[in-house]
């Protein structure tokens, strides 16, 4: 059992921004009358996110910034590491800092960043990275660390789905069990509907897959997620080409700059480039 704990207000925003259920988080956010530095971090109110702001909150306009590509990602990654080198450290700058490398593939700054972290979001980021990784015996390791800091957590409970889900076999069914507990005490989200297609499509459920992300799509049409798992899965319901070609010019619409499509672009560059050095110098004409 974790530790009794002073009651935190924002626990139920907490709980949906962690689920993906911005709004609910926004509108639970609105209910608290007295504002606070923790609630604006949530909402990611850029406008508000001024340099009178609280250090804490400083980090997440770059965030933002990063996620919404408004600004050169070389010039930021840049801006990020000299605030790094300069700036006191505090836990939100090693979570967003954490992310964006997440994001740009570069695991081993992020680990860098966050090993000496002992809060529950920047183990579950460690659990994360280490799964991309494939090393599932070190995400063990650390989700047995949060589960003896707090078991009852929602941080630790998606950890130990992810960690489930990476394990495949039985534990595909125990990811799903938590992921629909969650579903149930808080409702379906994209982030929770994409965790159980996971589980489907590794036990070869198919069409409950399908059911899964339709929903998740209903609920936001441009989440990369939810769009690259549709992808993924047309080849197992062997459908035709045209469903999953549909669902690439989204994603390639929605997140041009989402590694998924940048990994696609560089293996047909790779094709092409093959392709060319192995063509006939003076081809049959047909």
């Amino acid at each position: 059992m974790a530790p009794q704990q002073e009651i935190d207000e924002l626990f139920d925003v907490k709980i949906h921004f962690y689920i993906g259920n911005y709004q609910q988080c926004i509108n639970e956010a609105a209910k608290i009358k007295k504002p606070s530095s923790t609630e604006i971090a949530i909402q990611l109110v850029l406008d508000e996110i001024t340099a009178s702001c609280p250090p804490e909150i400083q980090p997440l306009k770059l965030l933002a910034e990063y996620l919404h590509g408004k600004s050169n990602r070389n010039v930021l990654l840049e801006q990020l590491n000299q605030k790094i080198d300069t700036t006191a450290q505090n836990e939100t700058l090693v979570l967003v800092a954490a992310t964006i490398f997440i994001n740009e593939g570069n695991f081993d700054v992020a680990y860098r960043y966050l090993h000496t972290s002992e809060s529950l979001e920047s183990m579950a980021l460690i659990v994360d990275i280490l799964l991309k990784l494939d090393r599932i015996d070190l995400a063990l390791k650390k989700l047995k660390e949060m589960q003896e800091k707090d078991d009852d957590a929602i941080l630790t409970q998606l950890a130990q789905a992810w960690v489930h889900s990476s394990m495949g076999g039985d534990k595909l069914q125990d990811a799903y069990y938590i992921y629909q507990e969650l579903v149930d005490k808080y409702g379906s989200t994209s982030l929770l509907l994409n965790g159980q297609a996971v589980t489907f499509i590794g036990q070869g459920k198919y069409e409950e897959a399908e059911a899964a992300l339709q929903e998740a799509l209903t609920k936001d049409s441009k989440n990369a997620d939810t769009l690259i798992n549709l992808i993924a899965l047309q080849r197992h319901l062997e459908k035709g080409p045209e469903f999953a070609n549909r669902y690439l010019s989204q994603l390639k619409d929605a997140h041009p700059e989402h590694p998924f499509i940048k990994d696609l672009k560089q293996k047909e560059s790779d094709f092409l480039r093959i392709r060319q050095q192995y063509a006939p110098l003076n081809p049959v004409p047909a």
